[in-house]
């Protein structure tokens, strides 16, 4: 529990620094045209091994969902500014692409991308979407409804663990807000990291899990070498 609440304040502490002024290892010249090189050297978090799930899985209260009410996405403040004209999606677009070169607001102009879920190759930024590893409503389903809109924010835009991910339109869509009991990504070789990261975003926002969503990630799991 100490580690759970622990990584979740470094993670709103990440984030509150990120609004402010640019890391150093983001420094880079930019010019009126377009940019090639990174706006930032963040790579896509490493979730926790699978034992490390497991372990993560069996803390995780068993509860049934809560249809809350008034869920909205805006009560999940999203894309913030991360530096300079950056927003969280364009700093998850670089990161997750390679040859991305971007214009003097920070837009992704070109590059190319291979979403992990579905495998599916894309060369403009339009094509991809930036999905919550746990959906908003998801989590407003399993506890995010009692939290603070700041806190909320945090979520919707944390780089620090493996809660965001570019990925084709198309499985971002058809995803939506579903739970793994109800979709799971159509490449079966990323169900060990789709399930590790789901597993540990739900651990350190001590978010719940219900008994379907439980058996589906356990069966993912299992098939992590």
């Amino acid at each position: 529990m100490i580690r759970r609440w622990a990584a979740v304040a470094a993670a709103m502490l990440a984030t509150a620094g990120l609004m402010g002024s640019a890391p150093s290892s983001w420094a880079t010249s930019r010019t009126p045209s377009s940019v090639t090189a990174p706006v930032s050297a963040t790579e896509l978090p490493e979730p926790p091994t699978a034992e490390e799930a497991r372990a993560e899985l069996d803390e995780l209260t068993v509860a049934p969902e809560d249809d809350v009410p008034g869920y909205t996405r805006a009560k999940f403040p999203h894309w913030i500014i991360r530096h300079g004209t950056c927003d969280t999606r364009e700093v998850v677009l670089q990161r997750d692409g390679t040859d991305v070169t971007q214009d003097d607001q920070c837009r992704a102009m070109s590059g190319h991308w291979v979403s992990p879920y579905d495998g599916v190759t894309a060369d403009a930024a339009g094509q991809l979407d930036i999905d919550h590893v746990v959906p908003l409503k998801e989590a407003w389903r399993s506890g995010a409804s009692g939290w603070s809109t700041e806190y909320r924010r945090s979520f919707a835009n944390d780089l620090t663990h493996s809660q965001l991910v570019a990925v084709s339109a198309r499985s971002n869509r058809a995803k939506g807000d579903k739970d793994p009991a109800r979709w799971q990504p159509p490449l079966a070789s990323y169900h060990c990291t789709y399930s590790r990261a789901w597993t540990s975003v739900k651990h350190v926002y001590g978010l719940t899990i219900d008994t379907a969503e439980r058996s589906a990630l356990e069966g993912m799991l299992a098939t992590c070498a």
